[in-house]
């Protein structure tokens, strides 16, 4: 069986049953932060745990909302998952893709290999009927050891230096309003990081999935994405720039960095430039 990066419902229906699978319910609502899991026990995918993308995977110290936590606390939150370095895991979100896109490009980043997203989401498998469980199951403690890849992630300086790196292009995920500057945000400052093309990352979906490799590689292409051997996603919070991260890898792009903070983080250090218009 060949583990793919992008999880069709019909697969994971044959595995439902296989202890060496864990499946995560990642679900979020980001003004309502306990909401996914009230969801999750109203239920879910036969056989999910609950993962919780505050408390489990992410820094709450650092006052950005999302971001990597330190590799002792990833860790331990993998192992209470079950996760072992053999299991095969796949993540699944519920309103927007993005937060399964999250969970998987940290454990991705992590070190392990067989990792996917359901593709369409929980909405996806609902909408086709498929089955749904109200059991939550116990997992024994998993073995995982966390690889952290640093070279998965971007922080301020590498993004700041990005600007004039010719080898680098920046993709800005959000929307080409708040793109432009020109559409109302809550993140501060208006604009975007100079020399960053848009990516928006509904543009690389299609009613809740992924759209084929080929069309993703046109659209990346055609935005001058690919014309440099590395690129650095961003958008808001480093959250929906991972849905343009995982299309990015899904074309064999693998010189891919998410910038954690983002905006959030930006536009705090005013010395920081940011530009206006569409290009």
């Amino acid at each position: 069986m060949v583990f793919t990066t992008l999880m069709p419902g019909d697969e994971l229906m044959q595995h439902l049953a296989d202890p060496q699978w864990v499946i995560m319910d990642c679900r979020f609502v980001l003004a309502e932060p306990d909401a996914g899991e009230r969801a999750y026990r109203q239920g879910h995918i036969p056989g999910a745990a609950f993962m919780d993308l505050i408390q489990d995977l992410s820094d709450t110290s650092s006052g950005l909302g999302f971001t990597l936590p330190p590799e002792a606390h990833l860790e331990a939150a993998y192992r209470s998952a079950g996760i072992d370095d053999d299991s095969l895991v796949v993540f699944y979100s519920g309103s927007h893709m993005m937060w399964a896109t999250r969970a998987w490009w940290m454990l991705h980043s992590c070190g392990h290999q067989r990792v996917a997203v359901l593709d369409g989401g929980f909405a996806k498998w609902t909408r086709e009927s498929r089955a749904v469980d109200v059991a939550e199951p116990e997992w024994p403690q998993g073995t995982f050891s966390v690889n952290l890849d640093r070279r998965r992630w971007a922080d301020k300086d590498m993004t700041l230096a990005a600007i004039e790196d010719g080898d680098v292009c920046t993709v800005n995920a959000l929307s080409p309003g708040v793109y432009s500057g020109e559409a109302e945000h809550h993140y501060g400052r208006r604009g975007h990081i100079q020399n960053s093309k848009n990516v928006h990352y509904d543009e690389v979906l299609d009613e809740g999935c992924f759209k084929p490799a080929a069309d993703l590689k046109s659209l990346f292409g055609a935005k001058g994405v690919l014309e440099k051997p590395r690129v650095i996603a961003y958008c808001g919070g480093g959250i929906s720039a991972t849905i343009d991260a995982l299309a990015l890898t899904l074309i064999g792009h693998d010189n891919v960095a998410v910038y954690d903070g983002s905006m959030s983080e930006w536009v705090r250090d005013e010395s920081l430039p940011l530009v206006t218009g569409s290009e």
